[in-house]
C-alpha cells in the first residue's frame, strides 16, 4: 500500500475531499427518518395534551361508569409522556445488537416497523375506545427514536471523512431541532392540533419514515462496517468511492485496514469483533473514555433543556402573553435550538467539539443564575424580570443548542474503535433516556419544592460538566482514533495500553501525514 511518503501528491488527499452530492443525500435520508423523528415525536405530544386527557376520561366513562380524578389523569398522562423514554431506553440498548447484526443502514431502515406499527395503534385507538394502545404506540416511537439517536451518529461517524466526520455526525442534532421545530408547527390548532385531528397529528411521523424507506436503500453502507465488521473489502471501496466522489481515497482506506489488522491482532475474532456492553465496562484501558461519554450523555438530559420548553409556557403567560397565542412563542423556543445547531454545525469543524461542550454548558450556568434571579424577582413583583425570563428561556436553549445538543452524539463514534463502539452507544444510549425519564418524572416535583429556585438543580449540573468534560475530554477535532487514543493515555497520567489491546503510536499505525488532516 502507498503511503504519502512513496506518493507526495497524497499529502493533500484531505483536503480535496469535500461533501459530495452522495454523502449529503446519504445524510439527509438517514436523519429524516432517524433523529429527526426524536426530536418531531418529543414535541408533537405537547399540542393535544387537553384532547388526549379528554379521550382518556370518556374511555373510562364508557367503561366504568364514572369519569377520573384530577391525580388519576395526571397519573395516566404521566404512563403516556413516559413510555417514550423507556421506549428510548429499550430502544438503545437493541441499537448495538442490531448495527452489528444487520449493518448501520439497514438498521435504521429496520428501525421503521416500530414507527409503522405505532401509526396503527394511534389511528385505531378511538375506534377500539382504548388509551393504553396510545401508551403501547409511544413506547414503540420510543424504541424508534433509542434506535435512531444511537446507530444514526454511528453511521455518520463511520461514513465522513475525517476533517467532515464532525460537522456530518453533528447533522444529526440539526434534524433533532428541525424534528422539534416542525413538530411545533405542526402541532399549530389551524394544522393538526385539534380536537378532531390529534390522532393523524400523533401519525404524522409516518411521513419522514416512508421517505426514508423509499431513499436509504439507494446509498452506501457504513464502509468502515463492511470492511471490518463483514471483511467485505470490494464492498467496502464501492461504498468509500460513492461516499467520496468516485475515487478510494488511499490514505483512509490505509487506515480502516490498519484498525482492521489491530483488531485480528488484539486476538478478536473476525466474527465476533464486537464488544459487549459488559466487557467494554471491564475494560480499565477504555475506562476513562465510558467514563467521559456516559457523563456527557447524562448531563445532555439532566441539564434541563427539555425542562425549559414547558416552563417557557409559564414565562410566556406571565410576560403578558395572551395563552392562545402562546403556541406561536413556543415555536420560537424551537426555531432557537435549530438555528443554534445550524450555527454549530459550521462551527464545529473550527473550534473543536471540546470547546463546544464546555462552552455550551458554561453558558447554561450563568443563564440559569440570571434565570433564576429573574424569577425571584419577577415573584416580588419587580418590573421587567418577566421579559428578562424570556430571555433567559432563549438564551439557556441556543446555548444548548450550540454544544451539548450534538457534539455529545459524537463522542462514542470518535473515541472508541469499530470493536466498542456498538457497546459504546448502548451504554451512552442507555444513560441519556433514563436521565430523560428522571427529568420529566421528578421536574414537577422539583418546581413544587423548590418554586422559583428549581434550576438550581440544573445549574449545579452545567457547572458540574462543564468542569469534568474539561479535565477528561481531550480535543478530537481532526484526528484519528489513535491520535484521540494517545491523547486519553496521556491525560490518564500517561498510563500504557496492557493486555495486547493497546493502540500503537500514531506513527505505526496511520500513514505519515506530515500533520495534514
Amino acid at each position: 500500500m502507498l503511503s504519502n511518503r512513496d506518493n507526495p501528491a497524497e499529502d493533500e488527499e484531505p483536503s480535496r475531499i469535500s461533501w459530495t452530492a452522495t454523502l449529503v443525500f446519504t445524510v439527509c435520508s438517514a436523519a429524516i427518518g432517524g433523529t429527526f423523528q426524536y426530536g418531531y415525536n418529543l414535541s408533537i405530544i405537547n399540542a393535544p395534551t387537553s384532547y388526549i386527557q379528554t379521550f382518556i376520561n370518556d374511555t373510562y366513562i364508557e367503561r366504568w361508569g364514572t369519569g377520573l380524578d384530577t391525580p388519576q389523569l395526571t397519573l395516566i398522562w404521566t404512563f403516556i409522556v413516559s413510555a417514550f423514554s423507556l421506549g428510548g431506553l429499550f430502544g438503545a440498548l437493541l441499537a448495538g445488537p442490531m448495527a452489528v447484526q444487520f449493518g448501520r443502514k439497514k438498521s435504521l431502515l429496520l428501525n421503521n416497523i416500530f414507527l409503522f406499527v405505532a401509526t396503527v395503534l394511534v389511528l385505531t385507538c378511538q375506534i377500539a375506545g382504548s388509551f393504553e394502545m396510545i401508551i403501547l404506540a409511544r413506547f414503540l416511537v420510543g424504541m424508534n427514536s433509542g434506535v435512531s439517536m444511537n446507530v444514526q451518529p454511528m453511521y455518520f461517524g463511520e461514513s465522513a471523512p475525517v476533517h467532515l466526520r464532525g460537522a456530518v455526525a453533528f447533522s444529526s442534532a440539526v434534524f433533532t431541532a428541525f424534528g422539534i421545530f416542525l413538530g411545533q408547527v405542526i402541532g399549530l390548532t389551524e394544522i393538526l392540533g385539534t380536537k378532531n385531528l390529534w390522532p393523524y397529528l400523533l401519525a404524522s411521523n409516518t411521513l419522514p419514515a416512508l421517505i426514508q424507506v423509499l431513499t436509504l436503500p439507494w446509498f452506501p453502507e457504513s464502509p468502515r462496517y463492511l470492511l471490518i465488521d463483514k471483511g467485505d473489502k470490494e464492498s467496502c471501496e464501492r461504498a468509500l468511492a460513492r461516499l467520496r466522489g468516485g475515487e478510494v481515497p488511499v490514505l483512509e482506506m490505509e487506515e480502516m485496514m490498519q484498525e482492521k489488522e489491530q483488531l485480528k491482532s488484539s486476538a478478536i475474532k473476525s466474527n465476533s469483533t464486537a464488544k459487549t456492553p459488559w466487557a467494554l465496562l471491564k475494560d480499565k484501558d477504555l475506562r476513562t473514555q465510558l467514563r467521559t461519554v456516559m457523563a456527557a450523555s447524562s448531563a445532555m438530559m439532566l441539564c434541563g433543556n427539555d425542562s425549559i420548553y414547558f416552563y417557557a409556557y409559564y414565562i410566556f403567560l406571565a410576560a403578558g402573553i395572551p395563552a392562545q397565542k402562546i403556541q406561536y412563542a413556543a415555536i420560537g423556543t424551537g426555531a432557537s435550538e435549530f438555528l443554534a445547531s445550524i450555527l454549530s454545525n459550521f462551527l464545529i469543524e473550527r473550534a473543536g467539539r471540546r470547546y463546544l461542550l464546555i462552552g455550551g454548558y458554561s453558558l447554561m450556568s450563568c443563564w440559569s443564575i440570571i434565570f433564576t434571579i429573574a424569577l425571584v424577582l419577577q415573584s416580588q413583583g419587580v418590573a421587567g424580570m418577566p421579559y428578562l425570563s424570556m430571555v433567559c428561556v432563549f438564551a439557556y436553549i441556543l446555548s444548548f443548542g450550540l454544544g451539548p445538543a450534538g457534539v455529545t452524539g459524537i463522542l462514542p463514534a470518535e473515541i472508541f474503535d469499530q470493536a466498542a463502539r456498538p457497546a459504546a452507544y448502548m451504554i451512552a444510549g442507555s444513560f441519556m433516556w433514563v436521565s430523560l425519564f428522571l427529568v420529566g418524572m421528578l421536574f414537577p416535583f422539583i418546581v413544587n419544592a423548590l418554586g422559583n429556585y428549581c434550576f438550581l438543580p440544573f445549574l449545579f449540573v452545567c457547572v458540574v460538566s462543564a468542569v469534568f468534560l474539561g479535565l477528561t475530554l481531550p480535543e478530537t477535532k481532526g484526528k484519528t482514533l489513535p491520535q484521540i487514543t494517545s491523547e486519553f493515555d496521556k491525560k490518564n497520567a500517561g498510563k500504557n495500553r496492557q493486555n495486547g489491546v493497546e493502540s500503537p503510536s500514531v506513527a505505526e499505525y496511520q500513514p505519515e501525514s506530515d500533520g495534514k488532516q
